[in-house]
């Protein structure tokens, strides 16, 4: 990520400030990346109003938003289930600041609906250009039947 500029949020690139801390709304982008076709969180980045294009922000201490994101991610209250592995999220520097990596694969189905709250018919998202949407009932019940599926099948 040597420069941001060139990148707009889009259905595979979401990006929050984070000055404040973990943002809320970090596990339903992580549910709806996963759901779909994966992407990345950039923590520490901010839009630009103008052009959309993306830039850095100085984050006061990333490598706690990394450790709450693990907190957080392997928390079965608060995800389902956590597809990522140590390598899927760092911290790196742009621009002189640093900011943090969060690389989320697409779930397979035997791992889907990934959900958050613990209840996956409430907690179910999607991604469809730059936003999270909720999944519908419909949706989930398929995603739930296809998981079951997938887990019968012999590998």
């Amino acid at each position: 990520m040597a420069d941001l500029s060139i990148y707009k949020e889009n259905n595979s690139i979401e990006a929050k400030k984070a000055i404040g801390g973990l943002p809320r709304s970090i596990w339903e982008t992580y549910s709806a990346f996963a759901n779909t076709t994966g992407g990345v969180i950039l923590l520490g980045v901010a839009e630009r109003r103008d052009d959309k294009t993306l830039y850095a922000v100085a984050l006061p201490d990333p490598q706690r938003l990394v450790a709450q994101f693990w907190e957080g991610v392997n928390d079965k209250s608060k995800v389902s289930v956590n597809l990522l592995t140590p390598c899927d999220v760092c911290v790196e520097s742009v621009d002189g600041k640093e900011i943090v990596v969060i690389n989320v694969p697409q779930a397979h189905k035997k791992y889907r609906p990934v959900y958050i709250g613990g209840n996956p018919f409430t907690g179910t998202y999607y991604r469809k250009g730059e936003a999270d949407y909720r999944c519908t009932r419909t949706t989930v019940e398929r995603m739930l039947k296809e998981a079951e599926m997938a887990k019968s099948e012999k590998n």
